[in-house]
């Protein structure tokens, strides 16, 4: 959700401008804050922040997207084995032109990963589905390889940009180029594809690798924090983190992980998730999806629904008992002006039970700059969240 003040909005944020009344209530009626959720020198990522909002330090803990996104998927990874990031992309040319292919839908992505893993896949190499565009590819014994080590840039943060000055680098990263380049002949004579360009869609003619790592190792959520969880995503990446923790994951029928996300069974499963577990994580990628696409209007659609639909349901069938507390905040900022991830602090806002109201008037990034409640390692948050006394 987080952003930076747009002159088309008069020189305000995205949050600014959307329509939140149950944000701002948290905002009225409890605290604001800053949080760094990137650690310096680590990159501004979905993976490395929601580590952080959970509790566990990325720089002790984080090994890489792949292998999250992987434990989702039910891969199991030996100690050297390497995950990748699998992304579906529409190339033209020497340039990448979508990261996402059109938002690909999940029942065509999955013809094509199966198509692409009898094509590319052999005893090491084994390319699994998940959602939409974002899929999973395994090298068993890839760190013998040292692919472990290899710089490969996010495809989300290289739109429109040449894919030849952006491709993998360092030991071991001709594997990755060649099934790159082996993997747009196939892809562009799929018929999928043909439909796709029939109907002027992005055709998911690339794939694109990243994201690598090995299997990380990751004490319990409940052993952490004495707590017994759950973790609502549509995306596989925050399923799987789930899966490493300990925490129950629910899946939600509609749940897309992009605009079309089925906001309010995402607030009904945590609300009953909630009646028999002492903690939920719920998150949706909408916004963030709008940042990367540089869509100022469904941004700031998708802030909406989410205050309406997830966050004042929540409300609803909370702030009336005692014994409860919600946080709510973005992972990292994502400004239409960039259409990428920064490391910028962003705002969160905590209410309930022991949670003493500040003096804000609303829930945005210039409001939470004014509190003097500020975490500069982003993981220190939880324990504050579930255990301090305000």
């Amino acid at each position: 959700m987080a952003d930076y003040p747009i002159q088309e909005l008069g020189n305000r944020t995205p949050l600014e401008a959307a329509k939140t009344p149950n944000m701002d209530f948290i905002a009225q009626n409890g605290m604001l804050g800053q949080i760094k959720t990137i650690p310096l020198n680590m990159t501004p990522a979905s993976d490395v922040a929601n580590i952080s909002i959970l509790g566990y330090d990325p720089e002790q803990y984080y090994t890489g997207r792949g292998p999250l996104e992987a434990a989702n998927l039910g891969v199991e990874l030996g100690d050297d084995d390497i995950a990748f990031r699998c992304n579906l992309i529409t190339a033209s040319g020497d340039t990448l032109i979508d990261y996402s292919a059109g938002h690909i839908s999940t029942k065509e992505a999955e013809q094509i990963i199966r198509f692409l893993d009898r094509a590319l896949g052999n005893d090491q190499i084994k390319f699994y589905p998940g959602v939409s565009y974002r899929h999973v590819m395994l090298v068993k014994d890839g760190a013998r390889e040292n692919l472990d080590k290899i710089k490969a840039k996010p495809p989300h943060d290289i739109s429109g940009q040449g894919i030849s000055k952006n491709l993998p680098v360092g030991p071991g990263s001709e594997i990755l180029i060649k099934l790159m380049r082996d993997s747009l002949p196939l892809l562009e004579n799929h018929e999928i594809n043909h439909v796709r360009v029939d109907l002027k869609e992005n055709p998911a003619n690339m794939i694109w690798l990243w994201g690598q790592g090995k299997k990380p190792v990751m004490p319990k959520f409940s052993d952490k924090y004495g707590l017994t969880g759950s973790v609502i995503s549509a995306v596989d990446l925050l399923k799987g983190l789930g899966r490493i923790l300990g925490l129950n994951v629910i899946d939600v029928p509609g749940a897309t992980g992009y605009y079309d996300t089925d906001y309010a069974g995402k607030a009904n499963a945590a609300i009953k998730s909630l009646k028999e577990l002492d903690f939920v994580f719920v998150h949706v990628e909408a916004p963030d999806e709008a940042g990367h696409n540089g869509d100022l209007r469904e941004k700031i659609a998708a802030i909406e629904r989410f205050d309406q639909l997830v966050v004042g349901n929540i409300l609803d069938a909370f702030k009336r008992r005692k014994n409860f507390r919600v946080l709510v905040l973005p992972d990292h900022a994502t400004p239409i002006s960039l259409k990428t991830h920064v490391a910028d602090k962003i705002c969160f806002g905590i209410f309930g039970k022991d949670i003493t109201a500040g003096n804000f008037t609303a829930y945005s990034e210039k409001e939470a700059q004014k509190s003097s409640l500020n975490f500069e390692k982003g993981h220190e948050l939880m324990e504050y969240f579930i255990r301090s006394k305000i």
